[in-house]
């Protein structure tokens, strides 16, 4: 109870202290954002006793990347600033709306979808996707769209495989056991070690209906094993 309280108190103070932050280029600005997620991190180790353990940073290749991520808890939606250098993350359209937060969201050149606009949701996330890349960042996107349980059967969607066709390039498959710490739709939170892991990245060559089975196998099989590894210690 005390983390979450102070969790949203954090978030709060960080975005009155950083509105000055607006006026300035956003890769100047960006050590903010990521200040942000470091000190939400540790107030989540030193309240709730929960530590994080990030594996496989050697695995990332050099340039532009694709990363394709577990999604399971709201953690890794500011984790995953902390992992990355300048990541652009696809969001839904509806986080853009919240007073503040959504300025901060467009701000930090985060790319909104609209889930109900079907094709031309997709193209605009596509054109917005390659901008980020051109501009030097990683593209990041939970292939899955919404927060699933550990051990909930995988439900991806297709704009990972429209990325990974458009864009051209290198995608990193993330996996983690977030879910069983800080559960989704749930108040509390659990002590014990998140691990995300950064696997082997998948060539930027293949077919539509290879990658997705590909990325789909890579992810869940990984995941599988941390929830494993995690219930066993």
């Amino acid at each position: 109870m005390l983390f979450n309280i102070v969790f949203y108190l954090n978030l709060v103070v960080f975005m009155i202290a950083g509105l000055p932050a607006f006026a300035l280029p956003r890769r100047t600005a960006l050590p903010l954002l990521k200040a942000w997620a470091r000190v939400s991190g540790w107030w989540l180790k030193v309240l709730a006793g929960t530590a994080v353990e990030v594996r496989g940073r050697g695995r990332l290749p050099g340039g532009p990347i694709l990363v394709a991520a577990k999604h399971q808890s709201l953690w890794e939606t500011f984790a995953l600033l902390t992992v990355f250098d300048d990541p652009a993350v696809v969001l839904k359209r509806e986080l853009t709306w919240i007073p503040v937060f959504g300025w901060y969201a467009r701000k930090f050149g985060m790319i909104p979808v609209d889930r109900d606009a079907g094709p031309r949701a997709l193209k605009r996330m596509m054109a917005a996707a390659q901008a980020a890349l051109d501009d030097g960042r990683q593209v990041v996107i939970f292939p899955e769209g919404t927060r699933r349980a550990p051990g909930a059967a995988p439900a991806y969607k297709p704009g990972a495989a429209a990325l990974y066709l458009r864009l051209g390039v290198p995608c990193v498959p993330v996996a983690l056991n977030s879910g069983l710490y800080w559960p989704r739709r749930r108040f509390m939170r659990y002590p014990g070690t998140i691990v995300l892991e950064i696997l082997d990245p998948i060539a930027p060559d293949l077919g539509r209906r290879r990658f997705s089975a590909e990325l789909e196998e890579r992810i869940e099989t990984a995941t599988a094993r941390l929830l494993t590894e995690a219930e066993g210690s």
